[in-house]
């Protein structure tokens, strides 16, 4: 089956990474935006862009165990409330999923407001694991729709547009109706661009880990087989 991606789209679009072989999950790769905002967003929009590295790397160590990958880029830029107009674009593209690949679990994958995205659609039935790099979130984000699944957030240490605090302060909160890891990533903000490496490591472990795939060559970011064994103390300030 070919590698080349697909594009699905009504308003939102889709770009879907095919797996190899039978697929047995999907990571839904969602960018970030901002709290307010109606410009569409465009194939080479930055936001859109800094994922595609991410689906990429997925689709590499996943594609031959059954493990598609799907960037969804959004309408518009915009969190827009009382529209939440990315949230809703989420739900379309879980909606996609259930109609094709209706046994899969999926994970999802989110930067900043895509990981806020992330964390309020985690409710869907099909989603087994929410990873949400950079999240941005508020004392307003209820967690219910993370109950019963795996949470890990990754803030960088010098990330000055989404708050890592707030993110500790989410993590605590999530970690009454789930299992939360939260990893604070030294010396990095929130582009994620100084250790490329790290975060590649944590989004590949975390999602075939949650899927049940392996991951190629058993590599594996190591305090991920530990970290969830932690008190909480120490679990969701686990510095990388």
């Amino acid at each position: 089956m070919s590698d080349e991606p697909v594009e699905i789209g009504h308003d939102a679009a889709t770009t879907v990474l095919r797996a190899r072989t039978t697929v047995r999950a999907v990571a839904l790769v969602l960018h970030g935006g901002a709290e307010h905002g109606q410009e569409r967003i465009r194939p080479w929009s930055h936001a859109f862009l800094r994922m595609m590295p991410f689906a990429r790397a997925l689709h590499r160590a996943g594609r031959a165990h059954g493990l598609e990958v799907r960037l969804l880029r959004n309408r518009v830029r915009g969190w827009n409330k009382p529209h939440l107009h990315p949230v809703h674009d989420a739900r379309e593209a879980l909606a996609e999923i259930h109609r094709s690949r209706p046994d899969a679990p999926v994970v999802l994958i989110g930067h900043s407001m895509g990981g806020r995205v992330a964390l309020r659609v985690a409710d869907d039935p099909s989603v087994v694991a929410v990873c949400a790099l950079a999240p941005w979130t508020t004392e307003k984000d209820w967690v219910e729709p993370v109950s019963g699944v795996r949470v890990l957030i990754a803030h960088g240490t010098q990330d000055v547009i989404t708050s890592p605090e707030a993110s500790y302060e989410y993590a605590l909160r999530a970690d009454r109706v789930t299992e939360v890891v939260r990893a604070e990533v030294r010396r990095e903000g929130h582009a994620l661009l100084r250790r490329p490496g790290t975060w590649t490591r944590l989004v590949q472990g975390f999602t075939l880990d949650s899927a049940g795939i392996g991951l190629r060559n058993g590599q594996r970011e190591p305090f991920l087989t530990s970290a969830w064994d932690l008190p909480v103390s120490d679990r969701l300030r686990v510095r990388v």
